[in-house]
């Protein structure tokens, strides 16, 4: 395997990540909190605030791009309805 050149691995290969992530994200969008590891916690945070700035835009070019990344219809749908105008007037630092 070869050793990642920039940022943390979280176990595996680079799919094993993505998926890791993803699957992260979907329970933080469900839940609103979640329990896990600090190298996880640290991993999701701007994987999920990149969601949520995507979300924000609110265009069909990024729930596409947001769907390919979370693969849940209905979070995504939670995320751009309910979530993305909670956050409307911040221009960052959603996941405190």
């Amino acid at each position: 395997m070869p050793t990642p050149k920039r940022g943390r691995r979280l176990g595996g290969s680079p799919a094993h990540q993505r998926h890791i992530l993803a699957n992260l994200a979907k329970d933080l969008f469900r839940h609103g909190r979640i329990k896990t590891t600090e190298a996880k916690a640290r991993a999701l945070r701007p994987y999920a605030e990149r969601l949520i700035t995507k979300a924000k835009q609110g265009d069909l070019h990024n729930r596409r791009q947001v769907l390919a990344k979370l693969n849940d219809r209905d979070v995504v749908a939670y995320l751009f309805e309910e979530v993305a105008p909670r956050f409307a007037d911040r221009n960052g630092g959603y996941t405190r």
